[in-house]
């Protein structure tokens, strides 16, 4: 995507992480929400995962519609991370003080969506039991985290179109609900939000901190594969 750096420029701090803010909040509602709705609707485990994954695919791709052109819809802090990291030679990433409030903003978010789609549902708000950390899940969020941190990157420096980023976003993260066996959290903001959440979608807590820290593994070898790949560096990193 080729990003009007001054255009962006000129959006107010608070409007693009109130942007941050609830398009990650939406895509933890719509990630827990849909598998609530899987869970009461459905009681084979693989058809309540295709459901949850169509859902999250189509309102990922949605939201990164709506907000980028006020924030890049990050809605991941990996990616943030990414941006500011990738921007410091030219200035046109996120500087220190907004990356800190970027992910402020997602993670907060992230646990508010939980929250909203916990009480739509009447289910209340607690805690998660449900263990995922194991040396095979561990493998895959950084599979996942880089695949999609590749991708964010060569589409940014190939100059994609909005809507091809959308989807392709959207498309990838559906198909790693699949052929990875963490089933592709790929964001340190939508696991800690969906640590308070007892159902489908949830995560132990023990279990968050193991993620995350493969999820940053992750980040960092996409970060340096989609550097070596694409060499332009016109355009600042994308939304996911």
């Amino acid at each position: 995507m080729t990003v009007d750096i001054p255009a962006l420029s000129r959006q107010p701090l608070w409007r693009r992480v109130l942007a941050e803010f609830l398009g990650t909040a939406l895509l933890v509602t719509v990630v827990v929400g849909s598998g609530i709705a899987a869970e009461q609707l459905s009681t084979d485990t693989g058809l309540q995962l295709l459901e949850n994954s169509i859902a999250t695919a189509l309102g990922l791709g949605v939201l990164i519609l709506l907000l980028a052109p006020v924030s890049e819809a990050h809605f991941n802090p990996v990616v943030s991370l990414a941006d500011f990291a990738l921007g410091r030679r030219d200035r046109s990433g996120l500087t220190a003080p907004a990356l800190g409030v970027y992910v402020f903003a997602q993670v907060t978010g992230a646990i508010c969506g939980a929250i909203l789609a916990n009480a739509m549902f009447a289910t209340s708000t607690s805690l998660s039991t449900t263990d995922r950390a194991t040396l095979a899940t561990f493998l895959a969020e950084i599979v996942a985290t880089a695949g999609l941190v590749l991708l964010v990157i060569g589409l940014s420096r190939t100059g994609r179109s909005d809507p091809v980023i959308a989807t392709a976003i959207g498309a990838y993260i559906g198909a790693a609900y699949w052929f990875t066996s963490s089933t592709s959290f790929a964001n340190p903001a939508v696991t800690v939000g969906r640590i308070f959440t007892d159902t489908f979608a949830g995560i132990a807590p023990a279990s968050a901190m193991p993620f995350i820290a493969a999820q940053l593994v992750g980040g960092l070898v996409g970060a340096t594969i989609g550097v070596a790949l694409f060499t332009r560096s016109e355009s600042r990193i994308p939304q996911a």
